[in-house]
């Protein structure tokens, strides 16, 4: 116990010395793009992207400015990829790739194995048709992509403790065929094609310091222990790092649990990063600042862990934000939308890009 405490201890005091390192951070960044930023401090910076970088030119600079890595929104999720039987559709994930072809920036897959977003032709077959669709389909999608990406999230959410099924893992069409044992199987087939791209196990809600991500936090721990123990090629483990403030928070135990995960093996990727906003006040100013902070406790807390490589947010302006998205549809007239991301509505950067560039300078590993 007194050297976990210790340990504990130590990366608190590692956070808040990051944290008052922003105050003298460089104000060379003006003039750099995020990514820049983040490479020339020895980390590498990205963002989701979806079917507006086709038809938003300034949205499409934004990434080519900002950009070292891009992940797919929804291009390569199994709903856009086989939304009917016997057919395969890559239009989508076929142009995305295209883009970051084009403007020299590597592209990440998301996700090829999810229990979620399944097409509802999937939900109703048989566990022996879905037993060999699995297999089928890892190997199809994989050999398409083979080569052309940085990597791939194998495997997305595992777990969900909200389900009740042993280990704290999340129901689903694949986890009815084959038991938890679908993880391992899914590494294994895409392993056995693609030889190149780094291989990810992508999960959410960790950093919320509750039963549900405490409960997230201990299967993920184990399943990635079992795995490597197995001989299971396992690059990296993608933390989501969507902040939900209106959820019980605390970063130093957070970073306690991601260096935890470091030791076994693994890269750290924070897949999805952005910072909810609904419980922060109304006032424009106000609202970003809180966003801003909530974010630098957060970098100052995890990006010191040597094994966090990587930082990508869930797109990078409020306009195409998934709760943007939500907001749209709940509230048409509503005056207030969120503002979670790095840019506004306008492309313009906001406290949070400079918490992101702070961040970046403060842990520095050049």
């Amino acid at each position: 116990m007194e050297s976990v405490m210790s340990r504990r201890k130590a990366l608190a005091m590692i956070g808040c010395a990051a944290i008052a390192s922003t105050a003298h951070a460089s104000a060379s960044v003006n003039d750099k793009g995020l990514g820049e930023i983040a490479e020339k401090n020895g980390f590498v910076f990205g963002a989701a992207a979806g079917p507006a970088v086709s038809t938003d030119a300034g949205y499409r600079e934004l990434y080519i400015k900002n950009a070292k890595i891009i992940t797919t929104d929804v291009a390569m999720k199994m709903g856009s990829i086989a939304p009917q039987p016997e057919t395969l559709r890559f239009e989508a994930a076929d142009r995305l790739l295209q883009f970051c072809q084009d403007a020299g920036i590597p592209l990440r897959g998301h996700c090829l194995i999810w229990n979620e977003w399944v097409p509802q032709w999937i939900r109703n077959s048989s566990v022996a048709e879905r037993s060999k669709f699995f297999d089928s389909y890892l190997e199809a999608v994989a050999a398409r992509y083979r080569g052309k990406l940085h990597s791939w999230d194998v495997v997305n959410e595992p777990f969900w403790s909200g389900h009740k099924l042993p280990g704290g893992f999340r129901a689903g069409p694949w986890y009815d065929a084959f038991g938890p044992d679908y993880v391992r199987r899914a590494f294994e087939r895409v392993a056995a094609v693609e030889t190149r791209a780094k291989l990810v196990l992508n999960e959410a809600h960790c950093e919320r310091d509750d039963e549900v991500g405490r409960s997230n936090r201990r299967g993920l721990l184990d399943l990635v222990s079992r795995l490597k123990d197995a001989g299971v090629r396992l690059d990296a483990v993608g933390l989501q790092g969507h902040l939900l403030p209106q959820y019980p928070r605390d970063n130093a135990r957070f970073a306690e649990f991601v260096d935890a995960l470091g030791q076994r093996g693994v890269d750290i990727y924070i897949t999805e990063f952005d910072v909810r906003d609904d419980t922060f006040p109304d006032d424009i100013a106000g609202r970003d600042a809180a966003v801003a902070q909530t974010a630098q406790e957060f970098l100052a807390a995890v990006l010191p862990i040597r094994a966090v490589k990587m930082l990508i947010t869930w797109q990078l302006a409020d306009k195409y934000s998934f709760y943007t998205a939500d907001s749209r549809r709940k509230s048409p007239q509503a005056l207030r939308r969120p503002r979670p991301l790095p840019f506004d509505e306008n492309m313009q950067r906001k406290p949070l890009w400079f918490a992101l560039a702070r961040g970046f300078e403060a842990a520095s590993r050049s």
